[in-house]
């Protein structure tokens, strides 16, 4: 056995060197690449709230019988599918946009729920990304969802 380790070129000062090898590539390649798994699912985890929060907060301010019942429906609604995904409630913004406006002039329209009415729900979950400082907080995903109100609802 000894004449085909010499034949191979295999010595007996080698013995151990394959595990150290792999020890260094798990932590060169395997570290960084499990992170940067782990920071695109919390993207795409921020992404998935973000719409459902929409969704939902939509779903409950177009079925709301006034706009202040119906905000804080909306608000709790969003609240819950937020936190249905992991995701802390605390970095929800809840607003409002006028019917074929984007998510970026939202925030000064108020729906007043008026029967046929068509506006947007907006809904801006702030992503944290694993490991990185509470400062680097500009990771934002906005859901839109437009709600047309029954043209038929008593109101």
């Amino acid at each position: 056995m000894s004449w085909l380790r010499r034949r191979l070129g295999m010595v007996a000062g080698e013995r151990g060197s394959a595990l150290v090898e792999f020890v260094f590539i798990a932590l060169v390649v395997f570290v960084p690449l499990v992170y940067i798994v782990a920071g695109f699912s919390a993207v795409q985890r921020g992404v998935f709230a973000s719409q459902a929060a929409a969704r939902e907060a939509g779903r409950a301010m177009g079925i709301a019988p006034d706009p202040g019942t119906g905000h804080e429906r909306a608000l709790r609604a969003a609240q819950l599918a937020v936190e249905d995904q992991s995701v802390e409630a605390t970095d929800l913004r809840l607003a409002y946009a006028p019917a074929g406006a984007g998510c970026d002039t939202a925030g000064s329209y108020s729906p007043t729920l008026a029967p046929g009415e068509e506006f947007s729900v907006c809904v801006t979950v702030t992503v944290r990304i694993p490991l990185l400082p509470e400062l680097i907080d500009t990771n934002t995903a906005t859901g839109q969802f437009v709600v047309e109100r029954d043209r038929y609802v008593d109101g």
